[in-house]
């Protein structure tokens, strides 16, 4: 045995249909496609969703919910997270630009301090909002929160 006599298992391979070369061939005239309508015509295409004429499920489907546009979305940052960075960095003053460069938010973020995890570190905080329990916990370790 070598590269030049290996061949696919038995029936393992298929040849493809040469549709629409002449009546000789069994698949000429209509190609497989039927007589007429648009499925038989070039460049049809169907809706997505089409469902044959029958009420498609996503008009059938009762639509549900409310997107409040006012709504305020803010990027947590927890007070360990806070504490982690003091510690292996040595920050002690948290701004919008310290955040950014430690990629915590993006340039565009309201920022939120939350009060998940402990808090040893004497620290500086500026953000747009703050959990009464992260302002408790900043102020415990004499920090200071300021609200942006």
């Amino acid at each position: 045995m070598n590269l030049s006599n290996l061949k696919p298992a038995e029936g393992s391979t298929k040849t493809n249909k040469r549709i629409g070369r002449g009546q000789g061939s069994g698949r000429g005239g209509t190609a497989t496609r039927g007589h007429k309508g648009a499925q038989s015509r070039s460049g049809y295409k169907q809706k997505k969703g089409f469902e044959g004429g029958q009420m498609p499920l996503y008009r059938r489907v009762p639509k549900g919910g409310f997107k409040n546009i006012n709504r305020v979305e803010y990027n947590a940052i927890n007070v360990s997270t806070l504490q982690h960075l003091f510690e292996t960095k040595g920050i002690s003053v948290f701004n919008m630009e310290v955040f950014m460069e430690n990629g915590l938010t993006g340039r565009n973020d309201l920022i939120k301090i939350l009060a998940n995890g402990n808090l040893s570190a004497k620290i500086e905080v500026h953000a747009h909002a703050f959990s009464a329990k992260a302002v408790e916990m900043i102020e415990a370790a004499a920090g200071v929160a300021t609200k942006i």
